[in-house]
């Protein structure tokens, strides 16, 4: 009997594994076409071209660039049980690519030197709250349902700073977000264990899941990133 159990135990921890292998694969695929896009989209040229109207003002395909992911996140998220594996993978595809000509903006703003050194800082920060999450044995729900409240929070203050344009409320909107974000990857990194140990998921909606979870850690990436990138980039 202990031979069994010793057995299903090794068969479930291969799984989970498995699981997220194709997790980071995922995200690492993701941040690599939306880096890829962002630093070929991050020039003044480009952006006169394409977001800047004849009128001098920002051009309506901004703004759907800028808000089209959103949308895009949320159908993957809510509807990943109905749609079929290839349509999820065109999704997340055309969610990186957006994300990246969203992104190229960045290039803009802050010089290369200091999002490279933010980058490797947030990977730092992001893999260590990850292990945490993954490893620790503390029940986070309670704490994710709080830092998920305070995501949306700063998400609408964040939204409406956009037209006040206060460089206080950015400041102050980045800082909790340093604290939301590292923690909300630990609590997604328990969320994505528990899942991946179900031993009656098919693996179909393994697969899809492995997609769901790598979009989940890639936002939350971004989001800790760009919250770091306005706390330590400087401008160009």
């Amino acid at each position: 009997m202990s031979n069994f159990i010793n057995q299903h135990d090794g068969f479930s921890k291969e799984i989970s594994r498995e699981f997220f292998r194709s997790v980071y694969s995922y995200m690492v695929a993701a941040l690599a076409v939306s880096g890829i896009i962002a630093f070929w989209a991050g020039t003044p040229e480009f952006f006169v071209k394409y977001f800047i109207n004849a009128n001098g003002g920002i051009a309506p395909l901004y703004y759907v660039v800028i808000f089209a992911p959103l949308g895009l996140g949320l159908l993957i998220q809510m509807g990943y049980k109905r749609l079929s594996l290839g349509a999820l993978m065109g999704l997340y595809l055309l969610f990186s690519v957006l994300m990246g000509l969203s992104l190229g903006s960045v290039f803009l703003v802050y010089s290369g030197q200091s999002i490279a050194i933010t980058f490797f800082v947030s990977a730092g920060a992001f893999a260590g709250m990850a292990i945490l999450g993954y490893t620790t044995k503390t029940d986070l729900t309670k704490m994710g349902s709080l830092l998920y409240m305070a995501f949306i929070g700063i998400f609408i203050a964040g939204i409406v700073n956009i037209w006040m344009k206060s460089d206080t409320m950015s400041f102050i909107i980045s800082v909790i977000g340093v604290f939301v974000f590292t923690g909300l990857t630990a609590y997604y990194m328990q969320q994505l264990k528990t899942m991946s140990e179900d031993s009656e998921m098919s693996g179909m909606d393994r697969s899809k899941l492995a997609i769901v979870g790598g979009l989940i850690l890639y936002i939350t990436f971004i989001n800790l990133f760009m919250s770091l990138l306005r706390i330590m980039g400087s401008r160009d």
